[in-house]
């Protein structure tokens, strides 16, 4: 049973990263993970660092569905007029995530952090990228 679309857009800093019709939307709030569907009722929440998954069709089927995945950085999702829209840090396809790269960043960040004094925002930015670059070194695995 196919399952109602509806729209969505997802933006990051440089612009528009994507925007069509989804079936389903699913990333993490800082209370955990969300499935959004159609007619979803109003709902305002902070994004966490995630794998998004948007769901275009054949969710009913996950073997055969087709699902756009991004690496998502912090951000907020917003659903209201049986729309969503994200606004996130990054939305990256993990295509184009480099997992060398990340594992050096992400061991850099936490070299950092540690060096940082405790309770510093400096410490508060190391601790941000490390849960970001961790998140984004878990859609290379997933690709």
């Amino acid at each position: 049973m196919a399952r109602n679309k509806f729209p969505v857009e997802v933006k990051t800093p440089e612009g528009d990263a994507w925007s069509g019709e989804v079936e389903m939307v699913a990333t993490r709030t800082t209370t955990g993970g969300i499935g959004v569907l159609a007619n979803h009722a109003p709902l305002m929440a902070m994004l966490e660092p995630t794998e998004l998954r948007l769901y275009i069709s054949g969710s009913e089927n996950p073997g055969s569905a087709e699902i756009v995945r991004f690496a998502q950085g912090e951000g907020y999702l917003q659903v209201v007029d049986n729309s969503a829209l994200l606004l996130v840090e990054d939305a990256i396809e993990p295509s184009e995530l480099d997992r060398a790269d990340l594992e050096a960043r992400l061991e850099d960040a936490r070299k950092a952090a540690e060096d940082a004094e405790e309770g510093s925002e400096e410490r508060a930015r190391h601790e941000r990228d490390i849960k970001r670059l961790a998140a984004f070194l878990e859609c290379t695995s997933s690709s």
